[in-house]
């Protein structure tokens, strides 16, 4: 049986996961595109500068990464408060 705390403890610890992981694809998209972009700059991959790269590509690696990591997170917060199969 669910209980309402353990309810409630299991919606406070999926919401710190999603802020973590947002804050995550906040500095990589935002961090590394715009405001390190010109240290970033310095560095090439593949012909391309570092801080373009990430502008372009990066951000939406690092978002569905991220994706897979809430996925391995949540599977794991459902089966330590019992809301698994």
């Amino acid at each position: 049986m669910i209980t309402k705390n353990k309810a409630k403890a299991y919606w406070k610890e999926n919401i710190k996961y999603v802020l973590i992981l947002l804050s995550i694809w906040f500095l990589v998209s935002y961090g590394a595109a715009i405001l390190f972009k010109d240290t970033l700059n310095t560095i090439k991959i593949g012909g391309f500068k570092l801080g373009f790269w990430f502008a372009q590509q990066g951000a939406m690696y690092v978002f569905v990464l991220l994706i897979f990591v809430y996925v391995r997170l949540m599977n794991k917060l459902d089966k330590k408060y019992g809301y698994d199969e």
